[in-house]
């Protein structure tokens, strides 16, 4: 049988001795680890553990034996760091699907960008340069949930692992998002929590803030407050107009939104109550 890489993904309340015991197991069916990080929660007491691993593998075996020697409370993930399959959303602003096409296609990024879905027509020449398939669902005369209907169509006959709201400026509905638990990555153009909401270069100006960012994030139920991913900012001064903020924040978006979705593609990233773990 070929030798394979793999990645273990352990979350357990915390006690003494879960590295021991997890690295024993996986010594025991010959695997050799690469690369193990691990944190504790203490406020939660919660244990959280990324682990590579390099052998030949019998997936159910190893699970089997991980669940029967440690706690019940323990749960265990194995998954290949295989190039994912993602569906990008967007409106009209090209900068953060132009970023994600170039770093995709020089293999920056661990990941297939098999569809792009678009509420204008305004990004389906960039996309095509690319060779991308480009779906135009207009939400004009539709209700938020008809729209969303035709959308999930589309997205059922790619089967992605995540969706990318690219500069998307639509507000998803609850039983859309609830349909992609965690699988919805999201870019906003602020460092949150402040300035929730829209125009938000224009809020940071009118109140005269001295650094601007931006947040990637997963989607929930609430609005731009599903668990944080990746967040970077730079700094501005009196000088910048509402106009040269929104620029320099574009750029900050671009790095974010790719940062965010490299650590996701390679399994860096565990999602807990609101917050997550991310592992460099």
């Amino acid at each position: 049988m070929p030798i394979e890489r793999k990645v273990l993904l352990t979350q357990s309340e915390d006690h003494t001795g879960l590295i021991a015991q997890i690295t024993h197991i996986c010594f025991k069916h010959g695997l050799n680890i690469i690369k193990n990080d691990e944190f504790v929660d203490r406020e939660h007491h919660q244990f959280f553990m990324r682990t590579e691993l390099e052998g030949v593998f019998n997936d159910q075996l190893l699970l089997d034996d991980l669940n029967q020697s440690l706690s019940k409370k323990t749960a265990h993930r194995l998954t290949t760091a295989t190039r994912k399959r993602i569906v990008i959303m967007v409106t009209k602003e090209p900068h953060c699907l132009g970023e994600l096409l170039m770093k995709s296609l020089y293999g920056a990024l661990n990941a297939d960008i098999v569809a792009v879905i678009g509420n204008h027509t305004t990004l389906e020449e960039l996309t095509e340069k690319f060779d991308i398939p480009f779906h135009y669902i207009t939400h004009e005369n539709l209700s938020r949930e008809q729209q969303e209907d035709n959308i999930q169509q589309i997205i059922a006959g790619y089967k992605p692992d995540y969706i990318v709201l690219a500069k998307y400026m639509r507000i998803l509905t609850p039983s859309f998002v609830e349909q992609y638990n965690n699988r919805i990555i999201n870019i906003h153009h602020s460092f949150l929590p402040a300035f929730i909401g829209a125009r938000p270069y224009h809020q940071a100006y009118a109140r005269g803030v001295k650094i601007i960012g931006a947040t990637a994030h997963f989607v929930n139920n609430d609005l731009d407050e599903g668990p944080i991913i990746s967040q970077d900012v730079t700094r501005v001064d009196h000088r910048h107009t509402a106009e040269e903020m929104a620029q320099a924040g574009r750029q900050v978006e671009e790095s974010v939104l790719l940062h965010a979705l490299q650590q996701v593609t390679n399994e860096k990233v565990f999602v807990y109550e609101n917050r997550t773990v991310v592992f460099d």
